[in-house]
């Protein structure tokens, strides 16, 4: 961990997958070797717990340095949380005890250090109302991971020839209306659910794609995944919500609501 690194109020990553063939386990460890932090939160899908039962479970040296990297945290002074998703669903049993390393949560709400109300969820409470289930919706899991096959294949060559990574299937993705149309139901369910509980926004992963907007006074910050972007959302100790890359590159920002106000007080106003 490194001592230079600035101390972030909290990180958020969420899909990690660890388990599976897919987890880009290498940078998600120096990722979080080279982050400090005082709450790291694990929005779910840490483990694949679903691939191991049903394919050979992959893991070696990387995926063991994600682990060591967290014990790390905790040894530092972090407090983790970890709020499990659909893929290690069978954790969810456990949610509500604090265990010497983390606390396990159904759901959290992180208050930010401007006083926003953050509605902590993997994302897959969501899945009656975004999905359309059936033969459709298990066709596309099976295209989606051989997508993901290909995008392995595709960035070795690259790796090959000295090129940076890139997602063949964040790509595929922004091209289908069908897709570009779910990831908007899913947008406006997490957002709808924060509205009933009187919260000030929602930070989940799920459906691996990352972002970080303002949408009708509520905040939505997907932190993304370790399978196709690679990336966290981070609060600042100002409460800036900050996403990043996996190298640090900042993405996308939301200023705290203070200096959000202060620069909405100084537009003008119309007539």
């Amino acid at each position: 961990m490194s001592a230079t690194a600035p101390v972030r109020r909290a990180v958020f990553v969420s899909d990690l997958h660890l388990g599976s063939k897919h987890c880009h386990a290498a940078e998600l460890a120096e990722f979080l070797a080279g982050v400090r932090c005082r709450r790291l939160y694990l929005v779910g899908d840490v483990f694949d717990l679903w691939w191991m039962a049903q394919r050979r479970a992959h893991w070696g040296v990387a995926q063991q340095r994600v682990i060591e990297a967290l014990h790390a945290q905790h040894r530092a002074g972090a407090e983790l949380i970890y709020v499990p998703g659909n893929h290690d669903r069978a954790v969810r049993r456990f949610c509500g005890l604090a265990l010497p390393a983390m606390q396990l949560r159904r759901r959290a709400i992180h208050v930010t250090a401007d006083g926003r109300r953050l509605l902590v969820t993997h994302g897959d409470d969501y899945d009656a109302i975004t999905h359309f289930g059936g033969l459709q919706e298990k066709f596309g899991d099976w295209l989606y991971y051989r997508i993901l096959t290909g995008n392995q294949a595709l960035n070795r060559v690259r790796r090959r020839l000295g090129w940076r990574y890139w997602s063949l299937a964040e790509f595929l993705k922004r091209r289908s209306g069908a897709a570009e149309r779910y990831i908007e139901r899913f947008v406006e369910a997490g957002l709808a659910d924060v509205r009933r509980r009187g919260l000030d926004g929602i930070v989940c992963g799920h459906i691996h794609r990352a972002a970080l907007l303002q949408r009708d006074g509520l905040v939505y910050a997907n932190d993304g995944d370790w399978v196709e972007s690679r990336t966290a959302l981070v609060e600042e100790t100002d409460g800036c919500l900050r996403l990043l890359s996996h190298r640090g590159e900042v993405l996308a920002e939301l200023p705290p609501r203070l200096r959000l106000a202060a620069a909405d007080a100084r537009l003008p106003r119309a007539a």
